[in-house]
């Protein structure tokens, strides 16, 4: 038999050795050559690092102070209130302090709050006041309070007049010496202020006494404070210029009391409205007590003086608060000008 051709002998060598060509594959077809992309120099290569680098710093930096501001507990400003009422020199001092409300008392303790009773119209009243014995600006309020055991605040409804509201908001601002209260300020309204202000001056303030002062007296701090640090048998004291006097009915006369019928002829044993004080206990029983179930006369001093007759408390007649003029004795004068040169006619 002859011989295989030669082309077989060729085929069986190709199979069992394949060129190279042979290990291309489908997927590369089409595909395009990468190009050749010589290394960065030196010279360029510096900058990147140096960018990458800062980079780098500015977020790790990024980090840690987001991690600080975690972990810092958030500064509050309160706002000291009793529903509504506000004390506004506590709110200052909130704002002023580092700590926020840490670093101010939510009630602190004194031995007695003067509430100072004024209106929009006693602006003149106020700036007479904080240019005799009331401190006009906050530290002198809390040196004041240190030496004394005293707190001193003016005390103002408020009044739905935009201008007014806008007016005392600028004057708060200035002196930082308000307790704002949840009533509509109104002068035939007096009794119903006054038990509001009591209401808002235990909530506020943690107090043995609490002071009822008119914005047209001279008042000697250091002397009140003595009379108040007294030891007394009585829990329940009423200090004020203890008096009676007949009862007013004609609508025509200052003084006019619309419920006289309900009093008779005489008044009831009561204090001046120009300054009294009253104890922590009778404050407390004031305090929890509803508005509608407490009667209001036209007049403020006799309405708790009614208050207090109902109460049981020991009337305490001090003669040195309601002194007619100025003597090395006297706590309170009616009139500022008596013993200083300050002009309260207006207001």
């Amino acid at each position: 038999m002859p011989p295989a051709p030669t082309l077989l002998s060729f085929s069986s060598a190709s199979r069992a050795s394949p060129p190279l060509l042979s290990s291309y594959s489908k997927d590369e077809k089409g595909k395009k050559p990468k190009p050749f992309t010589p290394p960065l120099s030196p010279t360029r290569r510096l900058p990147l690092l140096l960018f990458s680098a800062l980079c780098l710093l500015v977020g790790v930096g990024g980090i840690a102070f987001a991690a600080v501001v975690l972990r810092r507990p958030p500064r509050t400003v309160t706002i000291f209130r009793c529903g509504r009422a506000e004390d506004a020199l506590r709110t200052f001092r909130s704002k002023s302090l580092a700590g926020g409300k840490d670093g101010v008392v939510a009630r602190p303790k004194v031995l007695g709050f003067v509430g100072v009773q004024t209106g929009f119209s006693s602006s003149d009243r106020r700036a007479a006041l904080r240019s005799t014995w009331f401190p006009p600006d906050p530290e002198g309020l809390g040196s004041l309070e240190r030496a004394t055991g005293l707190a001193f605040r003016f005390v103002i409804g408020r009044t739905k007049d935009s201008k007014k509201m806008a007016d005392l908001r600028k004057e708060i601002d200035m002196y930082h010496d308000f307790m704002l209260i949840d009533i509509e300020e109104d002068y035939i309204k007096l009794p119903q202020k006054t038990l509001a202000f009591f209401k808002a001056a235990f909530n506020l303030f943690d107090a043995d006494f609490y002071i009822k002062a008119d914005d047209d007296i001279y008042l000697r701090p250091d002397r009140l404070a003595t009379l108040l640090a007294k030891d007394r048998p009585h829990r329940l004291t009423y200090i004020g210029c203890m008096k009676k006097g007949p009862v007013i009915t004609d609508p025509k006369m200052r003084w006019y009391e619309s419920s006289g019928h309900l009093i008779g002829s005489e008044y009831f044993l009561h204090a001046y409205g120009p300054i009294y004080a009253l104890s922590a206990e009778v404050v407390a029983s004031l305090a929890i007590a509803r508005n509608n179930s407490l009667r209001m006369f036209s007049n403020e001093d006799v309405t708790v003086g009614s208050w207090m007759l109902a109460m049981n408390v020991n009337h305490e007649d001090n003669r040195a608060i309601c002194d007619p003029k100025c003597t090395s004795t006297s706590i309170a004068v009616w009139d500022i000008p008596r013993c200083s040169a300050v002009d309260t006619s207006s207001g």
